[in-house]
C-alpha cells in the first residue's frame, strides 16, 4: 500500500494525505454507530487532483469512499474496517465559482457548505431554498449525492429539482464537464440524474450549477395543534388550496417528539405541545406585502378551526419567534439523540395514506413491544416521515437495539410497502440499508441499477457496498 500512498502524495502533497490517528475524524459516521479504518484520507484542492487520485487508485486497485461533510444518516461516507480504502474528502473544493443573477443560477464546488450557498444567494437578493438541520456543516456534493430533501421540498423540490448541471469525475478518472445553466437541453440521456442520489457509487461530483429563486418579500410562520394525523392532512389540503405556491413548509410533529425538545432544550419553550397529540409547523412565503400574507395565513387557520381540524394556533409576530419555532422542529433530532439510541426510519408515503399508515404501524408496535415510544415527525407536505422508535422508558437503549432493531425495521418497512411507500425518502441507502433494499425494490429496477453500476464502474472501486451490491 506504500505505492498508492506515495502516488497520492505526489498528486496533492504529503500534508494532504492523512494516515493513522489523523484519519479518525473521517472514520466514524455522524450517528456514531459505525467506525471504520481508512488506508488514508486524501484531500484534493481541485477537480484535476480528484481525477488524478481516481486514476492512481484504479492503477493500484484501491477503492475510494467520497466524503463531504460526513453528516449522512445511512453510513454511506465512511470506510469499512479493512484499512484498505481511501477516503476522498472534498472539503477543500470550497469555491463558489460563479453566481449569475440574470440566469438565476449559482455554480459551486462540492465542498461548499450549504449555509454558504444560502448566504451567497441572499447577498444578491436571491434565494437558494434547500434548508436542512445540518446546513452549517453539510456540503453541496453530499446534498447532491443523497438527493437531500429538507423543509422546503413542498415548494421547491429535492436537490435533484434544484440542479441544472454537474461536473463529475468518472470511475476511470475522466472529467465530465456538464455545468450547464440551461433549463432546457433535450440532447439525449440525462446523465446528470444518474449521479444525483447515487451516493458516489457511479462517479464523484466535484461541482454543480444550481437554481436560484427570487427572495420572498415576507415569510410568516404558524404553529397549530391537531388531534390526529387525519386532521393534519386535512390542514395540508386547505393550505395548498388557500396558499398555493406560497406554502413553502409544512411539518408535523407528534407529542413525544416535542416533549423531548422540551426536556433537552427547555430554552426553546415549545408552545401548545401538551394540548394535542400532534402539532403542525407551516410557513408562508409571499411576494406581496406582509399584511397580505398575514391575512391569508390567518384566514387559513380560521377556516381550519371552523372545520374542527385545528384546535389552537399561533402566528409568529416577528423573526425571532419564527426562528424559535423552526429551531424546535430542527432540535428534535438532537433531542432524541440525547434521550438515547433509537431506531430511525426515513420513509415516504402518498400523503393520502399517511394517516392509515400511522394508525396501523403505531398499533402494531404498541402490541409487539409494550411501552415503546414513537418519535414521529417530518415533512408532511411532501409525504416524508422520520418515523423513529425509542425504547420503553425502563429498557436500556443498547439492549433494546440488540434485541428489537431487526424486528422493528421489518415491521415498519413491511407497513411502508403495504401502503405503497419507500423505505428511504431523503437519507439514501448507504451501507445501512443496502441489504434491505432488495426486499422492497422492484426486481427489474434492481437489475437495471446493477447494469448501470457495472457499466460506469466496472471495477467496483467507487464506494463499494453502498446503495447496491453487484
Amino acid at each position: 500500500m506504500s505505492e498508492v500512498l506515495n502516488a497520492l502524495r505526489d498528486i496533492v502533497g504529503a500534508k494532504q494525505v492523512l494516515i493513522d490517528a489523523d484519519c479518525q475524524p473521517f472514520e466514524t459516521d455522524w450517528r456514531k454507530r459505525v467506525t471504520g479504518k481508512a488506508l488514508c484520507v486524501v484531500r484534493p484542492a481541485n477537480t484535476q487532483e480528484v481525477a488524478d487520485i481516481v486514476k492512481a487508485c484504479v492503477r493500484h486497485g484501491v477503492s475510494i469512499v467520497p466524503q463531504g461533510g460526513n453528516t449522512g444518516m445511512v453510513v454511506g461516507a465512511v470506510p469499512d474496517a479493512s484499512g484498505e480504502q481511501v477516503v476522498l474528502s472534498l472539503q477543500r473544493l470550497h469555491r463558489i465559482r460563479h453566481l449569475d443573477p440574470a440566469n438565476a443560477t449559482i455554480t459551486a464546488e462540492a465542498g461548499v457548505i450549504l449555509q454558504q450557498l444560502q448566504v451567497a444567494a441572499s447577498e444578491q437578493g436571491l434565494l437558494y431554498p434547500l434548508s436542512l438541520g445540518s446546513q452549517g456543516s453539510c456540503t453541496l456534493g453530499g446534498n447532491l449525492s443523497t438527493n437531500a430533501g429538507g423543509t422546503q421540498v413542498v415548494r421547491y423540490g429535492n436537490t435533484r429539482e434544484l440542479c441544472l448541471g454537474l461536473e463529475v469525475v468518472t470511475a476511470d478518472g475522466e472529467i465530465w464537464q456538464g455545468l450547464s445553466g440551461l433549463r432546457k437541453d433535450n440532447t439525449g440521456y440525462d446523465l446528470r440524474d444518474l449521479f444525483i442520489g447515487a451516493e458516489g457509487t457511479l462517479g464523484i461530483i466535484t461541482a454543480a450549477t444550481m437554481k436560484l429563486f427570487p427572495k420572498p418579500r415576507c415569510q410568516l410562520t404558524a404553529w397549530a395543534t391537531v388531534d390526529s394525523v387525519q386532521h393534519a392532512v386535512r390542514l395540508l389540503e386547505l393550505a395548498r388550496a388557500r396558499l398555493n405556491a406560497g406554502l413553502t413548509g409544512f411539518e408535523m410533529m407528534n407529542q413525544f417528539s416535542m416533549s423531548l425538545v422540551d426536556k433537552h432544550f427547555p430554552e426553546r419553550r415549545v408552545p401548545l405541545w401538551r394540548e394535542a397529540p400532534y402539532c403542525v409547523l407551516l410557513e408562508l412565503s409571499d411576494m406581496e406585502s406582509e399584511d397580505h400574507a398575514r391575512h391569508s395565513l390567518e384566514g387559513l387557520l380560521e377556516e381550519a378551526m371552523g372545520e374542527g381540524c385545528v384546535g389552537n394556533a399561533i402566528v409568529a409576530e416577528n423573526l425571532s419567534q419564527a426562528q424559535n419555532l423552526w429551531l424546535i422542529r430542527e432540535n428534535i433530532t438532537m433531542a432524541q439523540a440525547n434521550e438515547g439510541l433509537n431506531i430511525k426510519h426515513d420513509i415516504s408515503l402518498p400523503v393520502s395514506a399517511i394517516a392509515d399508515f400511522c394508525a396501523h404501524t403505531d398499533a402494531a408496535l404498541a402490541r409487539e413491544i409494550p411501552g415503546v415510544r414513537l418519535v414521529n415527525f417530518g415533512h408532511l407536505g411532501d409525504g416524508n416521515l422520520h418515523y423513529n422508535v425509542q425504547c420503553p422508558a425502563d429498557v436500556p437503549h443498547q439492549v433494546f437495539l440488540e434485541r428489537e432493531e431487526a424486528r422493528v425495521n421489518a415491521l415498519v418497512n413491511n407497513a411502508v410497502k403495504q401502503f405503497h411507500g419507500s423505505i428511504s425518502a431523503e437519507h439514501g441507502i448507504g451501507s445501512l440499508k443496502v441489504d434491505t433494499l432488495p426486499k422492497y425494490k422492484d426486481p427489474v429496477a434492481l437489475a437495471l441499477m446493477r447494469r448501470i453500476k457495472q457499466a460506469l464502474d466496472p471495477k467496483g472501486l467507487l464506494n463499494p457496498g453502498r446503495v447496491i451490491r453487484v
